[in-house]
């Protein structure tokens, strides 16, 4: 599979927002179930345990990331089926990040957005962009039954791509 980059970057007060997006032929709420079901979330990016309610902290393991650890993220915010709203601290620093969908026609339309600084995040986008386009695809995949993508056609390939996003967008 030959994939292309389709992150956009927008400047913010705080630094810059990732944005990418996927459309899916499902209802929101749908949708909403493969993003906040553990079963299901473990089809794609890893399972998830604990009190799932706003302020709460959930583990959630990255299956799909060497040796599958598991991570804290704190629930931001939840408001089904439409906000999903995350962080997480880890030696990187701290990761915003936050899902919204939109439903018309039969058709959810999902925009994945990580908010980044200007800092050491922004300094990373060409791996961060990479792996939350491969995750998204594993979405994809796991919705609807096709084999999951390989990440060597994201990684190290889309690197140059969001690099110049950076560049380009935020001097």
């Amino acid at each position: 599979m030959n994939r292309h980059p389709t992150g956009k970057l927008f400047r913010t007060d705080a630094g810059a927002d990732l944005v990418l997006t996927r459309s899916f032929r499902a209802s929101a709420e749908d949708v909403w179930a493969s993003l906040t079901e553990s079963e299901r979330t473990a089809r794609w990016y890893g399972p998830w345990e604990g009190d799932a309610t706003p302020g709460s902290t959930i583990k959630v393991q990255l299956a799909f990331e060497d040796q599958a650890p598991w991570v804290d993220m704190r629930i931001d915010a939840c408001e089904p089926p439409r906000r999903l709203a995350l962080s997480a601290i880890d030696e990187s620093g701290t990761w915003l990040i936050e899902v919204h969908l939109s439903e018309a026609d039969g058709s959810t339309l999902l925009r994945f957005v990580q908010h980044l600084d200007t800092g050491e995040k922004l300094g990373m986008i060409g791996e961060i962009g990479a792996g939350w386009e491969y995750y998204l695809d594993m979405l994809v995949a796991a919705r609807d039954g096709s084999p999951g993508p390989d990440f060597d056609a994201y990684y190290p390939a889309m690197k140059p791509y969001y690099a110049g996003l950076a560049a380009r967008d935020l001097p």
